[in-house]
């Protein structure tokens, strides 16, 4: 069950994706999301660093090449804050799935990977709701290298983690940054109990893989079919000022 930093349990799921850019994890998380509504699910998905409260900074910080290490963290826990209070808690308040795209574990991979105290930015995020299961998709360097580099123009400057003065090169950047979180994102397996995806696999394997953990967990749960989720949050009071009233779900691997 998802449950408050209390440890107050909430009636719906949060499910979550994780791995370094190129593990094809917005590709599977796209694919759930349409598996469940399918199946009559009230679903509502959240992405990183998307909240219309904060995106405007956080856009205008990037483009001046403005951020530091701690700004940049500070930033994207502001993020979440906003997303977690309007968006992610009343639907799971409402007994509705959520499915993320990037949670918590994002920045203690990212930002640590900066070079910021890793027990500090786990405090920070103290406030996020714990997910009913975290998936981390495993995908070895080089392969994800080739996935997110395969016909892109050119990098971005913190993308590339540029700011980190690691090379001059941002590809070489890019790798040097990525090598980082790989290696942050491993020593969490087992600190919090992530649930690993050979991401290398083939891509229905991993899908049937990930269908077959969720399962147990979507029992009781309300559907769609009984009443419009817009209008189960709403009769609650929950109606988040973010949720989508469009039902679109994920926009792919950025």
């Amino acid at each position: 069950m998802a449950t408050l930093p209390d440890g107050t349990p909430l009636p719906g799921k949060l499910f979550v994706v994780e791995g370094i850019d190129g593990s094809g994890k917005s590709t599977q998380l796209d694919l759930i999301y349409k598996w469940l509504i399918s199946q009559g699910h009230l679903v509502v998905f959240t992405e990183w660093n998307s909240s219309p409260l904060v995106r405007r900074t956080t856009q205008r910080g990037k483009k001046g090449q403005l951020l530091t290490p701690l700004t940049f963290s500070l930033i994207h826990a502001a993020d979440l804050a906003d997303r977690m209070e309007r968006q992610v808690i009343p639907a799971l308040k409402a007994g509705a799935i959520v499915l993320a795209d990037r949670y918590i574990y994002t920045a203690f991979a990212r930002d640590a990977a900066r070079g910021i105290r890793p027990q500090w930015v786990r405090q920070l995020y103290g406030f996020a709701v714990r997910p009913t299961a975290a998936f981390y998709f495993q995908a070895p360097l080089d392969e994800a290298l080739r996935r997110i580099l395969v016909g892109r123009p050119q990098l971005k400057w913190y993308e590339a983690g540029m700011d980190l003065g690691l090379s001059p090169d941002p590809y070489e950047s890019f790798r040097l940054f990525q090598q980082r979180i790989l290696g942050h994102y491993q020593d969490m397996i087992d600190e919090f109990g992530l649930t690993v995806i050979e991401a290398t696999r083939p891509l229905v394997q991993q899908q049937q893989q990930v269908r077959a953990l969720l399962t147990p967990h979507l029992r009781n749960l309300l559907r769609a079919n009984l009443s419009p989720w817009q209008e189960a949050l709403a009769k609650e009071g929950l109606y988040g000022r973010y949720l989508s009233t469009t039902g679109r779900g994920p926009r792919g691997e950025p």
